[in-house]
């Protein structure tokens, strides 16, 4: 893979020109198709093979014209302060409202009020059901706007009315997320290059690579119903990793320069090392998101495919057109003139980097600090005890909304119960006297306790299926009425002994609770397979036992404590007003098997990116602690940056209304932050300190077994060394080291001061590729520092043995 990717990263820097226009054009002809799709949904939810889904499929066939799966809306009407809705101003207002219902395109039915008992005792609310003959998704837009005139005219003669139901259109949703999270970005990254250009391409090309998915995503509308939380998710991670992974090239391809190599060879040493991780880290990230379509639920399946999508156009972002990028800005990305004097003074060597010294003060003190960062996470994980799931509904929707404000007037009127009612199906198509069994399950429902009211049985034409309706007493989503589907659902056990009659519960309300049953259920076994995931692909990049399994329990240590942070702000209320979250509740079902998927990702991406890089020093030679510090001195300020970019652009979702993305942006930033920060950079060199060498063994029969997928471009390192010759280099300008594709690499890069310094003698080998620094540089960092510590960024320049492959104690003998 290594050697595909330099030559992929050569030609394309060679062929910039044509990589940009392809792209253009990619861009365009999706832009185009994208223009005239429908666009996505709030995603309605179906379980196959679950109850509701069995009752709502039967519907369907029995009861056409009760639209058993289009979509619905409530209008609720509220009379002015001191009037009731019966007097006869208000009621010819109402009907005449109604009335507008009725003439709606796609409508099937609508309820009048006053002949349905549908008036609060008080006289003061009521609302019609309006019964679409289309399913959510497919409502358009006339019949939105007839909705919106309702409220109009409805306002205008003192009436309040509110909207609620799935059929009611959401409100868009504000961009500013997305800016804070690139605002963000972009200062991290120039503070991480001190430099312009360096900083603008991770984020030029992580803009392109998002529009192209979200495009894409809008544009498989045409064919697919997408839930739109799915380009939600897709925009907040194919913006997160788009710009980590170009991130990590861009900081290699300047290591390359500095190391005194042409850029187009710079450029196919970084996409054969860190393109290499890149694809190995995007690969596990898109596999884990894909995972979620096992799962059975077609909302989650759609946000998981819209979102692993995302992230592989961000890998081939990187891998194609940063390259090119990077041909066009050539040695310029080298100019640092926001460098502070601390970061000039890392780029010559002198000195140690903020990630150096935390490497050493880890692992001269490994068990102090694996004692605390373990007992940390573990009680930020007790919350998790407490863990209670449930989905959203209109409850759930932002303050002053419609929706909301429905909602809430319907329960000041009716009770919680009335926003949602169950729908009770009797199957009784093999029962001697399905009237009789019908007639049983009405009394059934009367007398159970939790139930407001019930609808007496209609049946279908053949009058051998008959449909109810109860209402809870309790909020829909609250634990009494989960307990009460599952008591008539028991009771229908009985009623089938008795009558030969199938009972079954749906509506939105079972739905609901049958979905988060489902979600409940399917979450350890993802999270086995997951885990189970990580081992294999861990195993496969580097050759080790010991890294997999503790990466594995690092990345269960981010899930369980992200979870326990999500129960205590969304469930408990703690900070609750600090991060803008009106009312506690269960936390959204989605979430923890989202957040599981999402989280397992990014986890491998840091693991991969810092350890390949310990790795990579091992191999060459360097004893473990000193891999480890040597993984931190090159890898530690390009993983902290990748970390806080991430920690931002997640924590920018904060800002959005809707509780399920709030708390989708909380949990990732939480996950991200304790994994990247608490795990992988401190639990993981603390153990790989204790542990030694016997961090990177692997069993002979093993290693005979597994392919070697060479990650860290270690065998590209050798064959590039091997095509070296032994010929002295031709001096050269000690200003100018001049590319073979006519760009001029400034002596600057080398460590040497630019201005002043053009007449100062310079070794031969400065110039040579691979010896940027100096033979005399090389001795006095050597004895300042010991062999521990190489300067920052130099990797093949440190002394004249490590021109030499040494024996790599992975490789097979």
């Amino acid at each position: 893979m290594a050697t595909f990717l330099y030559r992929l990263g050569r030609l394309a820097f060679r062929r910039r020109r044509v990589v940009v226009m392809l792209w253009v054009a990619v861009l365009a002809a999706i832009g185009i198709g994208a223009m005239s799709a429908p666009g996505t949904s709030s995603g309605a939810l179906s379980v196959p093979g679950t109850q509701s889904q069995r009752a709502i499929d039967l519907l369907r066939k029995e009861f056409p014209q009760a639209s058993a799966d289009g979509a619905t809306a409530r209008v609720v009407f509220e009379a002015p302060s001191g009037q009731k809705l019966t007097s006869a101003a208000n009621k010819a207002e109402v009907e005449s409202l109604v009335a507008q219902l009725e003439k709606s395109p796609q409508v099937s039915g609508v309820t009048d009020p006053f002949t349905s008992g549908l008036v609060s005792r008080s006289a003061t609310i009521a609302y019609t059901q309006v019964s679409y003959k289309v399913a959510q998704a497919d409502v358009s837009g006339a019949a939105h706007a007839v909705q919106t005139d309702v409220v109009a005219q409805g306002e205008k003669v003192g009436l309040k009315v509110s909207l609620g139901g799935n059929a009611v259109k959401d409100k868009a949703a504000s961009k500013a997320a997305e800016l804070i999270g690139v605002g963000v970005a972009a200062i991290v990254l120039v503070i991480t290059f001190g430099s312009m250009i360096a900083a603008g391409l991770p984020l030029l090309t992580a803009i392109l690579g998002v529009a192209a998915a979200i495009l894409s995503v809008t544009l498989a509308t045409h064919f697919f119903d997408l839930a739109s939380a799915s380009t939600t998710l897709a925009l907040m991670l194919g913006l997160a990793v788009a710009i980590d992974y170009a991130l990590f090239i861009v900081s290699r391809y300047r290591n390359e320069i500095r190391d005194g190599h042409e850029p187009e060879e710079a450029c196919g040493r970084a996409l054969g090392t860190a393109g290499s991780a890149v694809v190995f880290a995007g690969l596990t990230v898109i596999v884990a998101l894909s995972g979620l379509s096992v799962i059975g639920i077609g909302t989650l399946t759609a946000m998981g495919l819209a979102s692993a999508f995302a992230v592989a156009v961000a890998v081939i972002i990187a891998l194609t057109l940063l390259p090119a990028v990077l041909g066009f800005a050539g040695p310029r990305i080298m100019k640092g003139r926001l460098h502070t004097r601390r970061m000039k003074a890392l780029e010559r060597g002198e000195g140690e980097s903020t990630g150096v010294r935390w490497a050493k003060f880890v692992t001269r003190n490994p068990v102090k600090v694996l004692a605390v960062s373990v007992v940390g996470l573990a009680l930020l994980a007790i919350p998790t005890m407490s863990l209670k799931m449930a989905l959203n509904d209109d409850s759930m929707k932002p303050p002053g909304s419609t929706q909301r404000v429905a909602y809430e007037t319907l329960s000041k009127g009716f009770g919680p119960g009335f926003n949602g009612p169950l729908t009770v199906v009797v199957d009784a198509r093999d029962s001697d006297d399905p009237k009789a069994a019908a007639q049983d399950a009405y009394t059934m429902l009367s007398k159970l306790d939790d139930v407001a009211a019930v609808r007496p049985p209609s049946f279908n034409q053949a009058g051998d299926v008959a449909l109810l309706g109860a209402v809870p007493k309790s909020a829909p989503t609250s634990e009494a009425t989960k307990d009460l589907v599952g008591e008539i659902r028991d009771h229908g056990a009985a009623l089938h002994q008795e009558s030969g009659a199938d009972l079954m519960v749906t509506g939105l309300t079972a739905v609901n609770i049958d979905v988060s049953t489902k979600l409940s259920d399917a979450l350890v076994p993802y999270l086995a397979i997951v885990v189970g995931l990580a081992l294999v692909l861990l195993l496969l990049v580097f050759r080790s036992v010991v890294i997999p399994l503790k990466a594995a329990l690092g990345f269960l240590f981010s899930v369980v404590s992200t979870l326990g942070v999500l129960v205590a702000v969304f469930q408990w209320g703690w900070l609750k007003d600090v991060f803008g979250v009106d009312q506690t509740g269960p936390i959204v079902s989605l979430l923890p098997i989202l957040l599981v998927g999402v989280v397992f990702g990014l986890a491998m991406d840091y693991e991969v990116f810092l350890v390949s890089r310990m790795r990579e020093e091992y191999v060459h030679g360097a004893g473990p602690t000193q891999a480890v510090v040597q993984g931190f001195r090159h890898s530690g300020r390009v993983v902290t940056a990748a970390a806080v970019i991430m920690v931002s652009v997640f924590s920018g979702f904060l800002l959005d209304d809707a509780v399920l993305i709030k708390s989708i942006g909380l949990g990732l930033a939480a996950a991200v932050f304790l994994d990247a920060f608490v795990v992988r950079m401190t639990i993981v060199p603390a153990v790989m300190a204790l542990l030694g060498h016997r961090s990177w063994t692997l069993p002979k029969w093993l290693d005979r077994v597994l392919p070697n997928v060479d990650v860290e471009g270690e065998k590209l390192r050798h064959a590039l060394e091997a095509e070296q010759t032994d010929s002295a280099p031709e001096p050269v300008l000690a200003g100018v080291h001049a590319g073979s594709d006519g760009h001029s690499v400034p002596q600057s890069f080398s460590g040497l001061p630019s201005s002043g310094a053009t007449d100062a003698p310079v070794p031969a080998q400065q110039a040579a590729p691979g010896k940027a620094r100096g033979l005399s540089g090389l001795i006095q960092r050597l004895a300042r520092d010991g062999d521990a510590t190489a300067p920052a960024d130099s990797t093949e320049s440190q002394a004249p043995a490590r021109r030499k492959p040494l024996k790599n104690p992975m490789r097979r003998k």
